[in-house]
C-alpha cells in the first residue's frame, strides 16, 4: 500500500478509537446514563459490545502502525485439530 493511504487510514482509525474509549469510559464511570458518538446512542448495556469493538480498533491502529513503519501485514491463520 501506498504510505499515503496507510497514513490516511491511520488516522482514521485512530480517531474512531478515541471516540469509543471517550464513550466507554462516560458509560463506566456513571456520569451518564447514554452516550452519543455521531448518529448511534450507547448505554450502559452496550459495554461489551463496545469493549470488543475498541479491541478491534485497537487491533487494526496496530496493523497500520506496523505497515506504516516498514513491518509486514500479519496472517491470520487456523489450527484444525483432526481425530484420525
Amino acid at each position: 500500500m501506498i504510505k499515503t493511504v496507510i497514513q490516511q487510514r491511520l488516522v482514521f482509525h485512530q480517531a474512531a478509537l478515541e471516540k469509543l474509549q471517550a464513550a466507554y469510559l462516560a458509560l463506566v464511570e456513571g456520569g451518564v446514563q447514554s452516550y452519543t458518538i455521531d448518529d448511534r446512542s450507547l448505554t450502559r448495556f452496550d459495554l461489551p459490545r463496545l469493549m470488543e469493538e475498541i479491541r478491534t480498533e485497537e487491533r487494526v491502529v496496530d496493523e497500520l502502525t506496523s505497515l506504516l513503519n516498514g513491518g509486514k501485514r500479519r496472517r491470520a491463520f487456523a489450527i484444525l485439530p483432526r481425530d484420525w
